[in-house]
């Protein structure tokens, strides 16, 4: 937190979603910081129908006004492209749907901040969670100076089974309930569930069970019969589906009504928090699923062997960054820098089969595929002499030699 008095904070800047978390932050503002003026700001990054309603709620909860932008779009060509070209995956499953989520909310709501003459940014990520490094990693690149309020730190509540009770003794209306009261995250790309039976990774997800998955069905209920779906790129950007050129969020909703339909993109894992526990969580992300998939397809056939290389470690690290709220950063944008320099040939289209959660290949082209048919054929051919390959494994072999007759030599 900045250096300024409780006292001398009279205006808050709150990351509002109008779940449980953020519904009791604004009573517990002002009844903790001197009836201070308390403006919501939501970032609409693809939350759907849990917007509708929340300025009234806000209002009514005690905020002075709300503050709803749409980031869609900006999300997906600025935060959701970049990770995906960059083929980053945190331990190997996780798209992170929420890590790229937060520094764009968070950038927007300095913005507001200093328009608002704001004395504070408050936000409602618990201790014990990523979300708080994201958010406040990224308030410091922009605004250093403004203090931060994180009511987890600070509050007497322990569960979120309290929050219910806080919420209910200040009559704030809630969607959820004590029997279904996961821990979830929406926006367009993915949907996060956590807590509950979730909390114990001997229990198998009630992937069946009727209102747990929102964004896709389980792989039992996807068809008996596969959906063929042909993305095409142009340097590393999906622009069209089937033939169909659609807008990002277009593109967006469209996977995910596909994938979604066929059961990809579910994700059951623990991984490793940032700050130091294990969690259990299950992800859905249909779309994204297919758009990663489609794009390293493409990438076999248009980058050249040390380059996709290469470009696997990078994807690690760029994948660290963003899971650890170090979007802003000099070595994210320079890992950029590389990565738009291998989409310069991402051109061309693939083919999936979708089928019960499964995604096949079904065929790329490109037209600056790398794959020669006449080399690497198994038929005779004019332009590969297979006794150069005697040479090359020689040379290639020789600290193998070098180091046999050493070890000859002290036997």
């Amino acid at each position: 937190m900045a250096a300024i008095a409780k006292k001398d904070i009279k205006k808050v800047v709150l990351a509002y979603s109008g779940g449980l978390d953020t519904s009791i932050i604004i009573p517990w503002l002002k009844e903790n910081y001197n009836n201070c003026e308390v403006i919501a700001v939501c970032g609409d990054v693809g939350q759907g129908t849990e917007l509708d309603g929340l300025e009234e709620k806000a209002i009514a909860t005690g905020a002075s006004k709300l503050y709803i932008m749409d980031l869609n779009e900006e999300f997906i060509t600025d935060y959701i492209y970049p990770t995906m070209q960059a083929g980053a995956v945190y331990e190997g499953e996780y798209l992170l749907g929420t890590s790229f989520a937060r520094p764009i909310i968070a950038k927007h709501m300095v913005d507001i901040a200093l328009k608002e003459g704001a004395d504070a940014i408050c936000h409602g990520c618990t201790g014990k969670g990523n979300d708080q490094v994201r958010f406040e990693l990224s308030i410091k690149a922009f605004a250093p100076q403004l203090a931060i309020i994180a009511p987890w730190r600070e509050w007497d509540i322990k569960s979120r089974e309290e929050e219910i009770e806080y919420a209910e003794a200040h009559n704030i209306p809630l969607k959820i309930n004590r029997e279904t009261n996961y821990s979830k995250d929406k926006n367009l790309w993915h949907l996060s569930h956590e807590g509950l039976d979730l909390e114990d990774p001997a229990n198998e997800p009630q992937y069946n069970k009727p209102g747990f998955l929102e964004m896709s069905v389980s792989h039992e209920q996807a068809p008996d019969t596969p959906t063929y779906i042909t993305l095409a790129f142009e340097k590393g950007v999906p622009v069209s589906v089937d033939g169909n050129e659609l807008a990002p969020i277009e593109m967006m909703a469209y996977l995910n009504k596909v994938g979604g339909e066929n059961a990809i993109g579910l994700c059951d894992l623990v991984e490793n928090r940032l700050v130091g526990m294990k969690s259990r969580g299950v992800y859905e992300t249909p779309g994204g699923t297919i758009l990663y998939r489609a794009h390293e397809v493409l990438e076999t056939l248009c980058l050249d062997r040390e380059t996709q290389h290469y470009k696997q470690m990078i994807g690690l690290k760029y994948a660290d960054l963003v899971y650890f709220g170090q979007w802003f950063t000099p070595l994210r944008e320079a890992l950029d820098g590389f990565v738009k320099e291998t989409q310069k040939t991402v051109t061309g289209e693939v083919k999936l089969k979708l089928y019960k959660g499964n995604m096949i290949n079904a065929g790329v082209t490109s037209p600056y595929s790398l794959y020669s048919e006449e080399i690497a054929t198994f038929d005779e051919d004019d332009v590969y002499d297979q006794k150069d390959s005697a040479g090359f494994i020689n040379l290639f072999g020789l600290p193998i030699s070098v180091r046999a007759e050493m070890m000859k030599k002290h036997q």
